[in-house]
């Protein structure tokens, strides 16, 4: 069987969270697999994988590689005799004729349109309502995403597969030799979602309590970082707060091992795969008392409502103190990424015996 990967939507260092998805599980799916994996990228990724198709289109022009997977895509893929389409990143040619697998990480621009800009949601509402349809299974990331696909999507339960992420070993490594660097982290994209407004005014709050604290922030500059750059001005935390912005993973390892705690504010998540990092790498973890956080974490970490500036701060209180729970290996421990290879190939599998996503 020939898979085909979807990457066009790859930006590296511009997507967060799904770019490390791909990168892990891909890896983990050839080294498992008898299957051959054909991946299909676009002029900013490069090369990845054993076999790689680089194509003439690139991800920063949105409308472009839209444009370029549904009427170019579907051409290359019956060229390349691929037998089934494996989308990690929400969208599916739709004219491909073939069976589909598509991945699907949240449905935020369901669950809270207001984080979104204007002229993004027709983008998310047509064609991933249009993406889950034409395909044969998905996949959620989550318990919480599975649950919101049937709510809005009304599919066939019996399509959709949970995987959830995996954790890199290397975090796990961090454990046996962290460093009290006295600073909070927290890893995250600058995005409406994820709370950085409240994160810095509380934040200040533990600054004036208790003098010396820095907070680091890291991930991919989304489109508030303007505002929480002069958030941290107005604020007079220059001296106290760092924006990395997305970093080499070498480098971020080092930023975990060394962090006093891990902050997580998010007022959504499709998965929390930055939760479950801290959590391998020894960190105490504080983070919103939201699903899918509350069940990813299993009372391995502080949780807190992430609409109340008092339980932050709290939560804060506690990460410096030391009295969060320690855990977190031992809580991390069973999400692997052999375990979502395993998961993806059979449902890529399954895809070859069934049917559309469409409730019957």
């Amino acid at each position: 069987m020939r898979i085909g990967v979807n990457a066009l939507y790859l930006i590296p260092g511009g997507v967060g969270g799904t770019e490390i998805y791909l990168r892990r599980l891909l890896e983990a799916m050839e080294r498992i697999s008898q299957h051959e994996i054909v991946v299909f990228t676009n002029r900013e990724t490069g090369p990845m994988g054993r076999v790689c198709v680089e194509l003439p289109v690139t991800a920063t022009s949105r409308p472009g590689r839209i444009l370029y997977e549904q009427l170019r895509l579907p051409g290359v893929l019956r060229r390349a005799r691929i037998d089934v389409v494996l989308n990690p990143g929400f969208t599916a040619p739709l004219l491909s004729g073939l069976p589909q697998v598509t991945v699907f990480h949240d449905l935020q621009h369901k669950r809270h349109p207001e984080f979104f800009r204007w002229f993004d949601l027709p983008f998310w509402r047509l064609l991933l309502w249009a993406s889950a349809h034409k395909s044969r299974r998905l996949i959620a990331v989550s318990e919480a995403t599975r649950d919101d696909l049937l709510k809005f999507y009304a599919l066939d339960p019996r399509t959709i597969s949970v995987v959830h992420h995996g954790v890199e070993p290397e975090f796990f490594e961090l454990a046996a030799r962290r460093e009290d660097g006295g600073y909070l982290l927290c890893a995250s994209t600058t995005h409406p979602h994820k709370n950085h407004d409240r994160l810095l005014r509380v934040f200040q709050r533990l600054v004036q309590e208790q003098p010396g604290w820095k907070l680091v922030l890291t991930g991919v500059k989304g489109f508030v970082t303007g505002e929480v750059e002069g958030l941290v001005r107005e604020l007079g935390l220059e001296a106290s707060v760092e924006l990395k912005g997305w970093v080499p993973r070498a480098e971020l390892y080092e930023l975990f091992r060394r962090a006093t705690g891990f902050i997580y504010p998010s007022r959504f998540e499709g998965f929390g795969m930055p939760v479950l990092e801290a959590m391998a790498a020894g960190l105490p973890v504080a983070c919103g008392a939201i699903e899918p956080l509350k069940s990813l974490t299993g009372g391995a970490a502080l949780l807190f409502d992430p609409e109340s500036d008092e339980a932050m701060l709290e939560a804060m209180r506690k990460l410096v103190r030391g009295e969060a729970p320690k855990d977190g290996p031992l809580r991390a421990a069973p999400f692997t990424w052999q375990r979502a290879a395993e998961l993806t190939l059979a449902a890529i599998e399954d895809s070859l015996r069934g049917g559309s996503s469409r409730r019957s």
